[in-house]
């Protein structure tokens, strides 16, 4: 994590709540966010990402803990007087005003100088790509060219922090991951922070430098996009983060077996024998095999259900090792080609041991 010179994190919140009457919106929410940093607040509707984003804004008071930013405490000040910018999903442009009076808008109430004002407005054009459309209405934009507005709007003001409520979440798939991917190369630009609120995984994925997943108000784990996926702490952030299947095991020195007494691989450092677990493994490292050649703890079973995606195909196989039907993805051709992979046919799944993580059995509401 990037620290100012001061050693001060450019966002610091300590144990930050929000109770609204008898629900507990944000509940005991503590995190640093350094400066420079894509950071992403990920969770499902409800999990208090956006009233978390709200009161680093000021746009919501906390019930109790404490906001710093730049080493200032800023836990009651109104959001003029916090050296941060709002996006929002809605964009709130000014209809009546074209894209460079909405662009400036911010920088006139503050008085600043006329010619700054027009080069400031032009720099911002350029960075969104967006020249040449500043006697446009929003009216005469598309969705995606009115969120670049709101974006320049915001990063006009120069902000030590700018603050992303779902600014894509209104817009098509296509033109959402095109934006990912200017949003990323505008955060890289400009280098300032960026605090960024999604329920989609693979935009938090694609675009943050370090993640934090959320659930009921609390943060369930905090880290980069690619510890988040391989290393979850939680079954709810491994079932929340991409697919996953769930085995349960029991731990032993050096071994981990199933409920049946089978030996599968994993790795069980850390783990005390005779622990109660959940096996966690990614249907992209479930390698298939005829049973013929499977490996030793190898599960056998029967394909139920197999899925062209075009990139991959999507091979469910029940076993008996599994409530529900074990998923390995097979990109190209694997063991067993794609073609072959039809339902009924008999299989073996086997994955290595360093690809399986454990996890507590009652992690899902847990905290980290």
């Amino acid at each position: 994590m990037t620290e100012r010179a001061d050693g001060a994190p450019e966002i610091r919140l300590v144990d930050l709540a929000k109770h609204f009457r008898d629900v507990r919106a944000v509940d005991g929410v503590s995190l640093d966010i350094g400066a420079g940093e894509f950071f992403s607040l990920l969770g499902p509707s409800g999990c208090g990402k956006t009233t978390t984003l709200r009161m680093i804004g000021g746009f919501e008071l906390p019930t109790g803990g404490r906001i710093e930013l730049r080493g200032r405490d800023v836990t009651n000040d109104p959001p003029d007087k916090r050296p941060v910018n709002m996006v929002f999903q809605n964009y709130a442009l000014f209809p009546h005003l074209d894209v460079g009076e909405n662009i400036a808008f911010g920088l006139r109430r503050r008085n600043v100088d006329k010619a700054d004002i027009k080069r400031r407005v032009h720099e911002a054009l350029d960075l969104v790509h967006l020249t040449g459309y500043e006697k446009r209405k929003p009216n005469q934009l598309s969705g995606g060219q009115q969120q670049r507005v709101a974006l320049a709007r915001a990063l006009v003001n120069r902000p030590a922090v700018l603050l992303l409520d779902e600014p894509l979440g209104a817009l098509d798939l296509k033109l959402r991951q095109r934006l990912q991917i200017e949003l990323s190369q505008i955060h890289r630009d400009v280098g300032t922070t960026f605090v960024y609120v999604t329920h989609d995984q693979e935009e938090a994925m694609s675009m943050s430098t370090r993640i934090a997943v959320m659930s009921e108000g609390r943060i369930q784990q905090i880290g980069t996009p690619s510890e988040i996926y391989f290393r979850p702490r939680s079954r709810f952030v491994a079932d929340f983060i991409g697919e996953s299947n769930f085995l349960s095991v029991t731990t032993e020195a050096g071994s981990v077996r199933l409920t049946d007494g089978r030996v599968v691989p994993c790795s069980v450092n850390g783990w005390n024998g005779g622990t109660q677990a959940t096996l966690m493994v990614r249907p992209e490292v479930v390698r298939l095999f005829p049973p013929a050649d499977a490996p030793p703890g190898a599960l056998h079973g029967r394909i139920v259900q197999s899925s062209f995606l075009g990139s991959e195909t999507r091979i469910a196989v029940d076993c008996d090792a599994s409530d529900a039907p074990v998923t390995s993805s097979q990109f190209g051709r694997d063991r067993i080609a794609a073609g072959e992979l039809t339902p009924d046919r008999e299989v073996a799944l086997w994955w290595d041991s360093h690809d399986a993580v454990l996890l507590p059995v009652q992690s899902t509401d847990e905290e980290e």
